[in-house]
């Protein structure tokens, strides 16, 4: 019935009056910051991904001096395009050139409250794309560490982190199903 702004800044909130289907009057939160995007690269013949860590307030505020949490890659899509943000934020925070961009998926990250639609991204990669330092935008305070880390670790991590990012779940998950064989013992 009625939308109005309550928060005007990187992101905005909105407070909506509501009419249901059934005549019920009620009032939500709504957030918007944008579209986003995640990608986990991944090198098959060496069977490492690429993931990052950083400082982030909210993890802090719920669970003082808890460790870094592991993310895949992300960023808000500004500009509309997913894979030229996928391949702008993979740059800026990991320095690595991506290729392909294999579209896992495009979903609500938290449809109760918020606008964000995300795009998923798996892309293989190599050593040599690796061509240079990542660690994020100064001016953005981003000062990320960037680890490769072997899927196996990963894979065992999602499965056993008493507390995992979202994206990152489901971007091993979706590796694990379709490539199941980067997940076991490589043959000689």
């Amino acid at each position: 019935m009625d939308v109005r702004i309550v928060v005007d800044g990187w992101m905005k909130v909105f407070l909506a009056d509501v009419k249901s289907a059934t005549g019920q009057l009620f009032t939500r939160h709504i957030e918007h910051h944008g579209d986003a995007v995640a990608v986990l690269p991944y090198d098959d013949e060496r069977r490492v991904a690429l993931v990052i860590s950083q400082f982030r307030t909210p993890v802090e505020h719920i669970s003082p001096g808890a460790d870094n949490v592991i993310e895949p890659i992300a960023g808000v899509n500004d500009d509309g395009d997913a894979e030229a943000c996928a391949r702008r934020e993979a740059m800026e925070e990991a320095g690595v050139r991506l290729g392909t961009l294999e579209r896992v998926a495009n979903c609500w990250s938290m449809l109760a409250v918020s606008t964000e639609r995300l795009v998923l991204y798996l892309a293989p990669y190599r050593a040599a794309d690796r061509v240079a330092s990542g660690g994020g935008l100064a001016h953005e305070n981003e000062d990320i560490d960037v680890d490769e880390i072997s899927l196996a670790t990963l894979a065992d991590h999602v499965r056993t982190a008493s507390t995992v990012d979202i994206k990152l779940l489901a971007l091993v998950q979706a590796l694990q199903i379709r490539r199941p064989d980067l997940f076991t013992p490589k043959s000689a």
